[in-house]
């Protein structure tokens, strides 16, 4: 019985993976999307050391700049959201 629940389990997450990857076919923008000089763009960081909690910081493009971070650059590999004032 154990395995008859098994198999069948294991077979309905099988057949929703393939939904999975359809669902997620939006091209990634490879710039960030144009904003007021008050948007704020998320990007991933690197994790404090010590901890594996992925880091995600907001900041204005000026503020990005600051800190020598090409928001365009960065934005395809590590963009999270746009926040729009």
């Amino acid at each position: 019985m154990a395995k008859r629940a098994l198999v069948v389990a294991l077979s309905m997450i099988a057949a929703t993976l393939p939904m999975r990857a359809a669902a997620n076919t939006e091209p990634t923008p490879t710039t960030a999307p144009a904003g007021t000089p008050s948007t704020r763009y998320c990007l991933r960081v690197d994790p404090i050391t010590g901890s594996r909690l992925e880091t995600i910081q907001c900041r204005t493009r000026d503020e990005w700049a600051s800190l020598e971070v090409d928001v365009d650059q960065e934005w395809a590999e590590n963009g999270v959201r746009v926040i729009n004032a």
